[in-house]
């Protein structure tokens, strides 16, 4: 059982068995490791299409990604709302949150990507500069294709995010593998069956998320399940409801969004020391997916738990989860990032570059690493913990401060004044900002202010 707590004044205790925990996070550790294969598989396959396809893939993705950010914060949020809710045994409440949920997502996402098109142009020639005609000719037609998936991936996330909720995390797990099958096995029969350019790479990706989101949207129309969806006809605008879903979500999708965006900005800073340190960027990226993402995981079922808690006013079960979960956490991430450290040789085997640029990896891997052991809980795990109890807003200034202050102007400070290149920006990202927000949150967490933040 979750063990001994007692419930806050004039609130219920909720427990999670240590079998309900385990059934609600593995499904997520293992999607989010599905998702890191997929991408890897998806990058292989895009480099065997050509140079101009690559440059396109990144530059189209980089805007994306930035959306999809965005949307996926926001599912987070919506789904926090439905979770105290149910914390709270307002069932018709949290399922109209997952309703309006569902509905903002698809107008929201539908809006912006329709400016995206409108500005198509703009954006082509304004945010991506100037590129080869052959790059700019097949990153047209990879934004044309790949734009319209962003209002699938959105609908699937909140989705995936109402199902989590509801401790059934095992259902956007399994749509999660058709999604990602369908993406592959596309992408194979395109570009090595058919021999299609980037239009290969984009097709696959446009019909995987599209039939995520259908699929996924049709399984919650199940009255059986203590969250559904409801005939459209029957749907009724609850202004307190969104209120209560924009007052955690859009927080979150703006400091997701800020966050993306200070990435790009770190990119273009690297790029400017030399190709070793963009070849040790790229891959310290690719390794750092596999370093956080048992935490990334954690972060979700940490939504699941501490939203429901949080809504019952069950802030002693809220903290007593906390602590256990950060425990779990922590023996994750060290297995997985010890594991990566001690096979750091074999995997540096794989990439063929240059000594300078393996060298270069190789540092940026081991501070990414041993940071994500001891500091990326405490920066990441504890936020998540203070959105789920309703404290967004405070969350989304304190992430953007100190990723202006620590990761983006720190980076100019110890990579470009200082000298230290790619490796002082590794280190004012993983070391430098990690620990400021490691304190600032805690300290939050210590002063119990997220206890008069939840929904009214």
């Amino acid at each position: 059982m979750g063990g001994e707590m007692s419930a806050a004044a004039g609130g219920r205790k909720i427990e999670f068995t240590n079998r309900e925990l385990v059934t609600l996070i593995a499904p997520m550790i293992a999607e989010q490791f599905l998702a890191i294969l997929v991408g890897l598989a998806d990058s292989l396959m895009v480099a065997t299409v050509g140079d101009a396809a690559i440059s396109a893939v990144s530059l189209v993705d980089s805007v994306s990604n930035l959306m999809i950010y965005i949307f996926s914060a926001m599912a987070a949020g919506g789904a926090a709302v439905a979770g105290q809710y149910i914390g709270r045994r307002e069932r018709e409440n949290a399922n109209s949150a997952g309703q309006h949920l569902v509905a903002l997502l698809a107008v929201t996402s539908v809006f912006f990507i329709a400016l995206l098109y409108l500005f198509k142009t703009t954006v082509l020639t304004t945010v991506f500069g100037q590129i080869d005609a052959d790059v700019m000719e097949a990153t047209d037609k990879y934004y044309t294709i790949v734009m319209a998936s962003i209002p699938g991936i959105a609908l699937y996330n909140g989705g995936a995010a109402i199902f989590r909720t509801m401790g059934k995390s095992d259902v956007s797990l399994k749509v999660s593998l058709l999604m990602n099958g369908i993406n592959v096995f596309g992408n194979a029969l395109l570009i090595f069956g058919f021999h299609m350019d980037v239009a290969g790479v984009a097709i696959p990706t446009l019909a995987s998320r599209t039939v995520a989101a259908a699929v996924i949207l049709t399984l919650l129309f199940n009255d059986k399940l203590p969250l559904h969806l409801s005939d459209v006809r029957s749907f009724r605008f609850n202004p307190r409801l969104l209120k209560n879903i924009f007052y955690i979500s859009v927080p979150s999708g703006i400091e997701n969004g800020m966050f993306h965006l200070g990435r790009l900005i770190l990119f273009s800073l690297i790029s400017t020391f030399g190709t070793a340190s963009i070849v040790a960027n790229a891959i310290g990226n690719t390794l750092g997916n596999f370093h956080c993402f048992a935490g990334q995981a954690m972060n979700l079922g940490v939504t699941t738990v501490i939203s429901q808690c949080v809504g019952a006013g069950d802030y002693d079960g809220a903290r007593y989860y906390m602590r256990k979960l950060t425990k779990a956490g922590y023996a994750l991430m060290a297995g997985v990032n010890l594991l990566i450290i001690a096979l750091l040789p074999t995997i540096m085997r794989i990439y063929s570059v240059s000594p300078e640029g393996e060298r270069l990896a190789v540092i940026v891997a081991l501070i990414h690493g041993v940071a994500s052991i001891f500091l990326w809980l405490p920066s990441f795990l504890m936020p998540t913990f203070l959105r789920a109890a309703g404290d967004a807003r405070f969350t989304m200034f304190a992430s953007m401060t100190t990723m202006w202050l620590c990761r983006v102007l720190f980076a100019y400070i110890f990579g470009k004044t200082l000298g230290f290149g790619v490796v002082g920006v590794w280190c004012a990202h993983a070391i430098l900002d990690w620990t400021v927000r490691s304190v600032v949150f805690f300290l939050r967490y210590r002063s119990g202010k997220w206890m008069t933040k939840a929904i009214s």
